[in-house]
């Protein structure tokens, strides 16, 4: 008996085929190749700095992130910021 199993999270990052991984944000669905999938591990890690984070809070309280060459615009506030950062973060700590 698996205590999470019938809990389903906001952000999942999958590792879909070799090299290219699926993003769900909410109902949104992003199939991202390993160097944009690096490329937003960079941005997140960016926007997440403490520095960084005391300016979005203080000012709009929320980011707009293109995701994959600017093919996707995610409107995230800061909780599912953290939540993306973490959700990157698991993926590559397998490795």
């Amino acid at each position: 008996m698996e205590i999470l199993s019938d809990v389903t999270f906001n952000i999942q990052l999958k590792k879909h085929t070799f090299c290219n991984y699926q993003l769900k944000i909410d109902e949104k669905v992003m199939t991202l190749t390993f160097p944009q999938v690096l490329q937003l591990r960079n941005k997140v890690n960016l926007l997440t700095s403490t520095e960084n984070l005391e300016n979005i809070i203080e000012n709009e309280n929320f980011v707009l992130l293109f995701i994959a060459d600017r093919k996707h615009l995610v409107f995230l506030e800061i909780p599912k910021l953290l939540d993306l950062k973490e959700e990157l973060g698991y993926c590559f700590s397998d490795f």
